[in-house]
């Protein structure tokens, strides 16, 4: 008779193995947190006691661990609130964190302030940087000096393969990014992922500098950064024009939703990024915008915007003009972008394209972009304005009606009504007898799925950013019960924190 044998995978075994010889250090003091630092293994857990930390200077550097790195894929090292939300630093407090496979995760800063250098950075020292940590279910609220003008960030990203999530970030008031990703000379692209977090109740500021998320600068601008920024929510992120400056080359955004913000994702600097299914939902406010694009290269597809009320530099869609031999801090040249597969509904300025810099020195208009596939519905006029004429452009698919063009209609722009309505989630969607659907032209075999995140068809494509479809929707826009630390979403009554 036979046997038959049931057992465990190697690795399952391994990861078991791991579990059980996991140590738990309770810590109650900032001291006591970097001896044990000093004697954690991979799969540890550092945890710190729940109560107030003052003024607590936090190195979490995988490089002091026992085995001089940190963590390994699968078992990093952990510090850790002993209940998720009910460690709280304040003061001048700040946290560091560097080496390999290093996880945060639970920690709240409230309250307090710095005179200079960042709340939480990915590094200890310029040279010693992050590599595959995790910053998840953190928040930074109100940590603002008494002088506005006080410049540092909430948050720098340094190094590679970093992942910020699950966090919040609400009531920045002072000058600094709240989060900002910064580019070595010379380094590979980054590949940060920021994904689930919360953005809101950010102050506006006197002039530059007071962006939500940044990536790159302007001197790093054309090299590969490979950031993704998905599943966000930015609500009332007032700081500046720029809420997103793009700063580098290759990045990704995604998936987010911007409500009530007075500012605009932009493209400011770099190349080659892509703009998919997002929701820009201004609610009229005023300012509110969609996308800035500036350099070559950048894709914009299947986001939905509506009730947005900025005009010219805010406009829903805005594609600048460049300047000649630009150097990097000023505009390059818009050229070969692809704005397709994009709903506008009631916006107060649909597109400026050729929008000048006040200096005066932009003086190339944007060249051979393709606007294919829109929606657009609205009864603001002009629907679309040429601040300067670009030379190139290829409009094809579009249907565009409620208001005078304001261009001499090209092949590529229909004004038959798309008949949109709005459906039972809020979004205005085509109708059954919509002359969009199936009306995209071209094959554009890259756009596989719509707004929401259903199939679309390989030909006979609808245009907009919604395919007709009895597929399941995956992709809706963001409520603050979407985002932010799983611990604020269980009842955790927080002082000035809006609890889910």
């Amino acid at each position: 008779m036979c046997r038959t044998r049931i057992g465990i995978s190697t690795t399952a075994a391994m990861f078991l193995t791991a579990a059980a010889l996991a140590t738990d250090f309770p810590v109650a003091t900032v001291s006591a947190l970097h001896t044990a630092l000093e004697n954690a293994m991979p799969g540890d857990n550092i945890i710190m006691q729940d109560g107030t930390w003052t003024n607590a200077d936090i190195r979490f550097d995988g490089t002091d661990s026992s085995n001089s790195s940190g963590g390994t894929s699968g078992s990093p090292i952990t510090l850790k609130a002993e209940t998720p939300g009910d460690v709280v630093l304040d003061g001048t407090s700040r946290l560091r964190i560097a080496g390999e496979y290093m996880t945060v995760t639970g920690l709240r800063f409230e309250g307090g302030s710095r005179s200079s250098g960042a709340v939480i950075e990915f590094r200890d020292g310029s040279s010693n940087l992050a590599e595959n940590c995790i910053l998840t279910d953190c928040a930074i609220i109100n940590y603002n000096p008494v002088d506005p003008d006080t410049d540092y960030d909430w948050v720098g990203v340094y190094g590679l393969n970093n992942t910020i999530e699950y966090c919040r970030f609400t009531g920045m008031n002072h000058k600094g990014v709240q989060l900002v990703v910064w580019l070595g000379t010379g380094a590979p692209a980054n590949n940060t992922v920021i994904r689930r977090n919360h953005f809101d109740g950010r102050a506006a500021g006197s002039g530059n500098g007071y962006e939500t998320i940044r990536i790159g600068t302007s001197t790093r601008s054309q090299q590969d950064s490979d950031a993704v920024v998905e599943y966000n929510l930015f609500e009332e992120c007032d700081g500046e024009i720029e809420i997103i400056s793009n700063k580098s080359v290759g990045n990704v955004y995604r998936y987010n939703t911007f409500r009530r913000n007075n500012g605009q994702l932009t493209l400011r600097h770099g190349a080659d990024c892509l703009v998919e299914g997002n929701f820009f939902l201004g609610e009229d406010v005023s300012g509110s915008s969609g996308v800035r694009v500036i350099g070559p290269g950048h894709t914009v597809i299947n986001n939905y915007f509506q009730d947005l009320a900025g005009t010219g530099f805010d406009a829903a869609l805005v594609m600048m003009n460049g300047v000649p031999s630009s150097p990097l801090n000023r505009y390059l040249q818009v050229e070969n972008c692809t704005v397709a597969f994009n709903t506008f509904v009631n916006c107060a300025e649909t597109f400026n394209i050729g929008e000048e810099s006040s200096v005066g020195d932009t003086t190339l208009p944007p060249d051979s972009c393709t606007i294919a596939n829109n929606v657009v519905y609205t009864t603001d006029a002009p629907i679309i304005t040429y601040t300067n004429t670009p030379s190139n452009f290829t409009y094809e698919g579009n249907f565009m009606a409620g208001a005078a063009l304001g261009i001499t209609q090209p092949p590529g722009i229909s004004t038959s009504d798309p008949q949109l309505s709005v459906a039972g989630d809020g979004l205005w969607r085509p109708g059954g007898l919509s002359p969009v659907l199936g009306g995209a032209s071209g094959s554009y075999s890259s756009v596989t799925t719509d707004m929401d995140g259903q199939a679309r068809p390989v030909s006979g494509k609808d245009s907009g950013a919604d395919q007709d479809s009895s597929d399941s929707i995956v992709i809706t826009p963001l409520n603050a019960v979407d985002v932010g630390p799983r611990w604020s979403s269980l009842g955790v009554t927080l002082s000035g924190f809006a609890v889910h």
